[in-house]
């Protein structure tokens, strides 16, 4: 499917997006595979009131009455008059759904410029990095750092441990303070929003202990989907190579980045690979789709998934199908690295291999977000309204979905491993990445439904209770990437 198909006032566009963050968080997507893109019909041209909030609300219950794909879920008898924003009247109209856990947030309104931006470049604008709050010891830490964002260059980097916010250095507020007084809402609001030209002075420790007071100032930059310091390499365990691969998010330059990972693992005859999508809270289904391409050397024609709209709507069914990548390679063993943040089109990549090695893949780590689903974009282009509503559900080659729970129930390998933000990403001793390749030397695990066992005594730095810090007023891209600031 195309990403975007635009009529006069109204657009449609299928992605499969984030999870985000959390069981409150909020979720982005729209999920699926295919070429053909369901044509919405115009809308009326607006008029200079189309951008009141009752007219607002009128175009979206209308959109949610014609596409939602729970039509029985839907309460329409919501008073809009109750509500004094947009969002907070969507919510309502899909809240029987949510309480059966098949729309967590997935349905929403953004802006169509940041998601046209976010999804054609990557960018945004923020301090570059994705935050972890530990619930249990009420403390703060960076779990992931982008190079080009402007944090990163003054030391905030995976594992860096944020101790005290503030406006200035003369106002300082200490993260464990901040928690015990207003709670995780206090501990975001601190962090502000996330305009350009916004500054926050923080005291930061690195894993050596060492402290220091930094001000960063927030602004745009672009999200490199595959890190230049650990996005992808080949690496060696027990004597076996394998190809190691970590995608942060899918959007459309990340095509180029992963053609060239994978040129690489087929140069070096590598045919083994972990896959880590641990913070991947989704994105682009023609992302996915190429994704899955480069892992199927050979499957050209092979079914890929199912989409599945609501039955009004069922001319809109497709089947997405393998096709030749240049780069691909013929997988033989694949291991996913996941967790809670890891959703929608990362789950699809992880669901459409499982018909075709089921023997062969694994997920490693901890249970996915579990997001079948997927949303379609309708444009209200005078208001630069988008209206992501979930309009479908997604089947890989052998009918399996509705994973509403995650993955590793349905999965024929799991092994759990802790997640420990003192490792880098892509490093050898980070216990992801020691179980993923040990799964594929053929060593045993404990599975991730097993009992915890000794998690509860693991370090702080890699707490079972810590989860991406949520913004109270999220962007499109801290949708897409919980914990993104």
């Amino acid at each position: 499917m195309r990403p975007v198909l635009v009529t006069p006032l109204l657009a449609l566009s299928l992605v499969l997006g984030a999870c985000g963050g959390g069981d409150g968080g909020s979720g982005t997507v729209a999920n699926g595979g295919g070429s053909a893109t369901p044509t919405p019909s115009p809308t009326p041209t607006p008029t200079s009131s189309a951008c009141s909030l009752s007219e607002r609300q009128a175009w979206a219950l209308a959109a949610l009455q014609e596409w939602y794909l729970f039509p029985d879920q839907l309460d329409s008898s919501v008073d809009p008059d109750a509500y004094t924003d947009l969002q907070s009247y969507i919510d309502a109209l899909v809240a029987p759904a949510r309480a059966q856990s098949k729309d967590r947030y997935f349905t929403y309104v953004t802006s169509i410029e940041e998601e046209n931006a976010y999804y054609s470049s990557g960018e945004t604008a923020g301090l570059g990095v994705r935050l972890g709050f530990d619930y249990s010891a009420g403390r703060l830490f960076v779990i992931e750092a982008y190079e080009s964002g402007p944090a990163y260059p003054l030391g905030f980097d995976r594992g860096t441990e944020i101790v005290s916010i503030g406006t200035s250095p003369a106002n300082l507020q200490t993260v464990s303070s901040l928690f015990a007084s207003g709670g995780i809402d206090a501990v975001s609001a601190a962090m502000g929003g996330s305009a350009a030209g916004t500054t926050r002075t923080f005291q930061i420790r690195q894993l050596d202990s060492s402290l220091s007071t930094v001000s960063v100032t927030k602004r745009n930059f672009e999200l490199a989907p595959l890190s230049p310091r650990y996005g992808y390499k080949v690496m060696t365990s027990n004597g076996r190579r394998y190809g190691y691969v970590n995608l942060r998010t899918f959007v459309d330059t990340a095509e180029p980045a992963l053609r060239e990972a994978f040129a690489e693992f087929r140069a070096q005859g590598v045919t083994e690979v972990v896959v880590d999508l641990r913070y991947n809270g989704g994105g682009l289904i023609s992302v996915a789709e190429t994704f899955s391409n480069l892992l199927n050397r050979g499957r050209s024609g092979a079914v890929m998934s199912y989409t599945r709209f609501r039955d009004s709507k069922s001319d809109y069914n497709e089947t997405a199908y393998f096709s030749a990548e240049n780069s691909a390679i013929a997988a033989t063993r694949v291991a996913f690295i996941g967790t809670g943040s890891t959703a929608s089109s990362s789950e699809l990549v992880m669901n459409a291999q499982k018909p075709y090695l089921p023997n062969d893949v694994a997920l490693i780590g901890d249970n996915t977000y579990g997001k079948p689903v997927g949303q379609i974009g309708l444009d209200y282009s005078a208001c630069d309204d988008r209206l992501r509503v979930v309009a479908l559900r997604t089947e890989n080659a052998a009918n399996e979905g509705d994973y509403y729970t995650g993955l590793a129930s349905t999965y024929p390998a799991t092994c759990r491993a802790v997640d420990n933000i003192g490792y880098q990403l892509g490093d050898a001793a980070d216990p992801m990445v020691m179980a993923a390749s040990g799964f594929l030397s053929g060593a045993s695990c404990t599975a991730i439904g097993a009992a915890p066992g000794g998690i509860a005594t693991q370090s702080v730095r890699s707490a079972a209770t810590r989860r991406p810090l949520e913004a109270q007023d999220p962007n499109f891209a801290q949708r897409e990437l919980p914990g993104l600031f």
